[in-house]
């Protein structure tokens, strides 16, 4: 099963969207997490699947799972063809819609246009927002720590990532969790900065 670098991501992005163009299908996703960074150049690591939080609609967001049909076939397809995880396109973060994404996360999103598929890779400042949930739920030896590291996040952007975080867990153990995470980028934040 291959790992996806920065290339290789490239490539199977583009014939997932040659694969739907010829099919005469379209797609618009929404991406977050490893390929994410991968797309906006911000590590160096591989990945094994796409992390799609939405399907876009102009403005609205929508549910990605389960994946459109046309899509689910195609990367289905292109999986086999390329050898990659046949979930290689992974609606697994689209709970997050639930309690909401960041404000303003379609207009920051930077658009990449493969053939048929369009996706919205999610900003830097919101991708802090999306590393540092993980991470404090993962804890600091998670791949999402380093992730964070990479992205080099100012105390501003951890104190508004984890006000984000507290509108999807409110919970004292995962605030406890959360003091902990940021404490290990030396910011520490009073209850009423959370």
């Amino acid at each position: 099963m291959h790992h996806l670098d920065q290339d290789r991501l490239n490539s199977a992005l583009l014939a997932l969207g040659d694969t739907l163009a010829f099919r005469g299908q379209s797609a618009t996703i929404a991406v977050l997490g490893g390929s994410g960074l991968l797309l906006l150049g911000a590590v160096q690591r591989t990945t094994h699947d796409v992390d799609v939080v939405a399907l876009v609609e102009g403005e609205r967001l929508s549910r990605a799972e389960p994946l459109p049909v046309a899509l689910r076939e195609a990367a289905r397809d292109v999986a086999d063809a390329l050898g990659l995880d046949p979930n290689w396109i992974n609606p697994g973060p689209t709970s997050l819609l639930d309690f909401g994404l960041p404000l303003g996360f379609v207009e920051r999103s930077s658009i990449r246009t493969f053939s048929a598929l369009v996706v919205h890779v999610a900003s830097r400042l919101d991708q802090i927002h999306f590393k540092l949930y993980a991470a404090t739920d993962q804890g600091p030896r998670s791949k999402h720590f380093g992730d964070l590291r990479a992205l080099s996040p100012t105390r501003d952007e951890l104190l508004a990532a984890a006000r984000w975080c507290r509108t999807h867990d409110s919970s004292p153990a995962f605030l406890m969790s959360l003091r902990g995470a940021l404490g290990l980028f030396g910011v520490e934040a009073s209850d009423e900065q959370l």
